[in-house]
């Protein structure tokens, strides 16, 4: 008779500590939410006024919001929520455009260039090869070609 009476203590102990919260010693793994366009400096930096829609597109991306009210604004929108922050990061960027479809300003959190900004030209990492300053007989020399490797060798020995 103490069985039974012991095993239903245990079984509503067990029920009730099932409902009660539990200390967080191992938390779950919550993802990022990101929502929207991301917006750098960069990119808002080449925008420039008078850049048509296109332009403006191909450089920030397409905007989550053209209202068909007002066809001349196009509002950018970025929100983050990282997986165990109670916070969430949110930007807002908007670009207003004339009745041609010119880019007239820009407001919002990342903010554009200064005239002063263009003096400064940004960092190339492409190399330009100036093609009009070699001479059009060919009498340039061409580079040595590259020696085979391990491979090549064997292929070349074997003879395909």
């Amino acid at each position: 008779m103490i069985f039974p009476r012991f095993a239903t203590t245990v079984l509503v102990l067990c029920a009730l500590s099932a409902c009660s919260t539990v200390p967080r010693i191992i938390t779950e793994y919550r993802i990022d939410v990101q929502q929207g366009n991301v917006l750098t400096q960069e990119m808002v930096a080449q925008l420039r006024p008078g850049l048509s829609k296109d332009q403006v597109r191909f450089i920030l991306g397409t905007p989550v919001l053209v209202d068909m009210f007002h066809l001349n604004r196009w509002d950018y929108f970025y929100w983050l929520k990282k997986g165990n922050s109670a916070t969430a990061e949110t930007r807002r960027f908007s670009a207003f455009f004339d009745d041609d479809g010119k880019l007239l300003r820009v407001t919002g959190d990342v903010t554009a260039a200064e005239p002063t900004d263009a003096e400064t030209a940004p960092e190339s990492r492409i190399r330009e090869i100036d093609l009009g300053s070699l001479p059009a007989d060919g009498t340039t020399s061409m580079p040595p070609p590259d020696e085979k490797g391990f491979f090549g060798k064997i292929i070349d020995s074997v003879g395909l």
